[in-house]
């Protein structure tokens, strides 16, 4: 399985110290967070898409194994709320990100904690998007966790986010839709122990790889359990 682990997120003076060097200028930022781990979740996507010109950038301070994941824009998924309206932002979003190339790793589509099921807009919105493009979504009102929403993911490939946080129990499932997986690890902290039980939950899913995000926070944990992660999934 290849494993791609990082954050939310990168471009913080907060972790100056604690895992970014004291001088480090923001513009060496990237570069040296790729040269630690191995993707990272970029979350200012939600609000304005950068141009394909910033994008190949991006692409250029990296090693060519370093993933990205995109958050998809706010207009789609809580202004248009994957409504027909939806589809230009999409359109527009799906082909920028192309520039990426080969380090982008998933475009994710994060909806809003009050939007509940709703099985049809989303089997119409899915047929807006590439076939071959790789992208997961995050649900986050209780209404879809429905078989019928997993199957309908599974019958397009795309993954369903598995995100852990404070409120969710301690044996969270995960429910493979695709042949790769997504999980946001939003726990402030997490102990070897708890890293190990995530480790073995990924490799018994039999993906072909999987995305593991840790969250931003700001006394740099996150970087150190994304470490950390890897740490014990290659050992």
């Amino acid at each position: 399985m290849d494993l791609y682990v990082g954050t939310s997120g990168y471009s913080y003076d907060e972790w100056k110290g604690s895992f970014y060097p004291e001088d480090l200028p923001a513009k060496r930022m990237l570069a040296y967070y790729a040269e630690r781990l191995s993707s990272v979740e970029i979350n200012n996507t939600f609000y304005r898409l950068p141009s394909a010109s910033v994008l190949e950038g991006w692409a250029e301070q990296v090693p060519a194994e370093f993933r990205f994941s995109i958050k998809a824009s706010r207009r789609i998924t809580h202004f248009a709320r994957l409504k027909p309206e939806a589809r230009e932002p999409t359109e527009y979003m799906m082909s920028t990100v192309a520039s990426l190339g080969a380090r982008l790793g998933v475009v994710l589509f994060q909806l809003p904690p009050n939007m509940k099921a709703e099985v049809e807009r989303l089997a119409a919105f899915l047929e807006i998007l590439p076939p071959a493009a790789p992208t997961a979504f995050e649900f986050r009102h209780e209404s879809w966790r429905d078989p019928v929403v997993g199957e309908l993911l599974r019958a397009r490939g795309v993954a369903l986010v598995c995100a852990d946080t404070e409120e969710s129990p301690d044996d969270e499932v995960i429910v493979p839709t695709a042949s790769w997986g997504y999980l946001r690890l939003r726990r402030p902290d997490y102990t070897d122990a708890d890293l190990s039980r995530w480790v073995g939950r990924i490799a018994d899913t039999g993906w072909e790889r999987a995305y593991v995000f840790f969250k931003h926070e700001d006394e740099g944990a996150g970087p150190r359990l994304a470490g950390r992660f890897r740490e014990l999934a290659e050992g």
